[in-house]
């Protein structure tokens, strides 16, 4: 079971990463549209704002990171501190912003905390 956390833990943080290159740097061009749904006009006014999200993502990634390569007791407790912050957003986004980040970032961060829970 802690392989299996691990590596959903790993795959959160992907997740995040990837998350952050959207946001921070392809938000005008079709992929970062494609995730925002806005067009040419609404993403080059709301850059700064993307970034800015961008960088808290990545922020959860390094985290995750963290927990995964810090010993124990450490790396547990940063783990579960980083995957709750990441259901929290993403529960707080999915009601505020999109029902898909819900499952888009919710689930897979819920999944991966369970796991690590399981694990221990």
């Amino acid at each position: 079971m802690e392989t299996t956390a691990h590596v959903l833990v790993g795959l959160v943080a992907a997740l995040h990463m990837y998350i952050l290159v959207l946001e921070m740097f392809l938000w005008e061009k079709k992929p970062g549209r494609k995730l925002s749904g806005f067009d040419a006009a609404m993403a080059r006014a709301t850059v700064p704002l993307a970034a800015n999200q961008g960088l808290y993502n990545g922020f959860l990634s390094a985290g995750l990171v963290w927990g995964l390569i810090a010993g124990d007791p450490t790396g547990f407790r940063v783990q579960i501190f980083f995957l709750v912050c990441v259901v929290v957003a993403g529960l707080y986004g999915g009601v505020t912003a999109n029902r898909r980040i819900l499952i888009a970032q919710a689930l897979p961060g819920a999944l991966a905390l369970a796991a690590v829970l399981l694990a221990r």
